[in-house]
């Protein structure tokens, strides 16, 4: 056993050293990104095939491969709030008015909104059209237990749910612990904390200019440094996604999927739905669609492996700036509000799928025209605050059901095939929160007059 194990680590070093290759050829990183995935994939399939899904040997060989996957979505970890802070702090710094800063804001957190507003009606539309129901699905003692601990986990969040106690939580008392990631809202705690300090930077130069422009160039450079430990994580992307693929592909029990065929194609067409109404709207905002999926792919990529929009941050915010001309307060303020507020996957599609799944086992007709408008409405609201973590289309899925009087059994009835569906949706999440950034910068440009 433990000869085999180190086999498959032998081979995965091997695999490790021939993508470190292609930092000699000057590729550009998508490149390396595609190559790993590939390489992860190819695998992924080789060691299923070998051991089965099941192997304890598999399972061992995975848990020493995840250092590196896990390893590296970390290290993103590491890096997300000391880039949120400093780019933030920066970007507002840099305003000439506070006025932008509203704007930015507005038509950042109003386009995520309104993508979700659709990610909830395509998810209706398209169970409709697929004739998804949750009749016929049977709850088995794993689903029992799975629910029980589905609930034990985020009961304590949902019964302190409530939307003027979610707006307070955005408002940081103790920074410091928002700065930890101490609660699922600390993203926008931190912005809102930068915001006001950048704010106060403003101020501060009207009053003091000689203090106020030291203070500029201390927050420049703690800006530059904080990038540059940015792109050195960054590096790592292609190793980090040959692991999470690796793991991915190696563990993925192909029975679950064929049980659940029916719910995992039908999400993946409401995904690629979605993903579709993200390029009308780019195109619609000027900008041609082709260019910004070239650009957006390493991203997307990591964001479909790593289930993890917090931890795609980084990467968001980079390509953003430096592939799709979006200043830096607007990518700044979208990557980090696309985390938390409108995840058009998690927080949009998969809530309203579900629902509209259990409606007629409820005696309700799924298209009629006010119980469309109030699941909407409920999806849309309960969008705001969900942590962009593995997890988050749950704990949404829990907050949409009970809101509309639906049991929340379907969850863990579907529970196996969640991280199958939650790569796409996390996908989708972050690719309409680079949407929502490019969209601002579209606006912003066309209503800021020519100097």
């Amino acid at each position: 056993m433990y000869l085999l194990i180190m086999m498959n680590l032998l081979a995965f070093l091997v695999l490790l050293l021939l993508l470190a290759q292609t930092s000699y050829m000057n590729w550009s990183l998508t490149k390396k990104v595609f190559t790993g995935l590939v390489m992860g994939v190819l695998f992924g399939v080789s060691l299923q095939f070998i051991y089965g899904a099941n192997s304890i040997i598999l399972q061992e060989s995975i848990s020493w491969l995840n250092i590196v996957g896990s390893g590296y979505v970390q290290l993103l970890h590491m890096v997300v709030m000391p880039l949120i802070f400093s780019s933030i702090l920066s970007a507002v710094s840099k305003l000439h008015n506070v006025s932008s800063l509203g704007k930015i804001s507005l038509i950042s957190i109003g386009t995520l909104l309104f993508t979700t507003v659709i990610a909830a009606l395509v998810g209706i539309f398209i169970v409709h059209f697929f004739d998804l129901t949750a009749e016929g699905l049977i709850q088995g003692k794993a689903e029992t237990t799975q629910l029980n601990t589905i609930q034990s986990k985020y009961m304590s969040q949902l019964t302190e749910f409530s939307l003027p106690q979610l707006i307070l939580s955005f408002i940081p008392k103790n920074p410091f612990l928002a700065l930890a990631i101490a609660t699922s809202t600390s993203i926008i705690s931190v912005v809102i904390f930068a915001t006001f300090l950048g704010v106060a930077v403003l101020r501060m130069i009207k009053i003091d200019v000689t203090r106020g422009k030291s203070v500029l160039s201390a927050i420049d450079c703690l800006q530059a440094w904080v990038m540059n430990l940015v792109r050195l994580v960054m590096l790592l992307t292609p190793y980090g996604v040959l692991a999470l693929m690796t793991k991915i592909v190696a563990t993925t029990d192909v029975h679950h999927i064929l049980k659940l065929g029916h719910f995992v194609i039908t999400s993946y067409v409401g995904l690629g739905v979605m993903f579709l109404v993200h390029a009308l709207l780019l195109f619609l905002s000027g900008v041609d669609p082709r260019k910004f999926f070239r650009h957006a792919w390493p991203v997307l990529t990591f964001a479909f492996t790593s289930r993890s929009s917090a931890s795609s941050i980084p990467l968001n915010i980079e390509v953003q700036t430096h592939r799709l001309g979006v200043p830096e307060s607007i990518a700044n303020f979208s990557a980090s509000f696309g985390a938390n507020i409108g995840q058009n996957g998690c927080s949009g599609l998969y809530p309203a799928m579900l629902a509209t799944m259990i409606a007629p086992t409820m005696g309700i007709n799924p298209l009629d025209p006010l119980w469309i408008a109030t699941l909407v409405a409920v999806v849309t609201i309960s969008s705001v605050g969900v942590a962009g973590v593995g997890g988050g289309a749950t704990f949404a899925a829990l907050m949409v059901l009970p809101a509309l009087g639906f049991p929340v059994t379907l969850v863990a009835l579907l529970i196996s095939i969640e991280p199958l569906v939650d790569m796409g949706r996390t996908a989708l999440n972050v690719n309409g929160s680079m949407s929502a950034g490019v969209i601002t910068n579209q606006f912003m440009k066309k209503s800021t007059p020519p100097s």
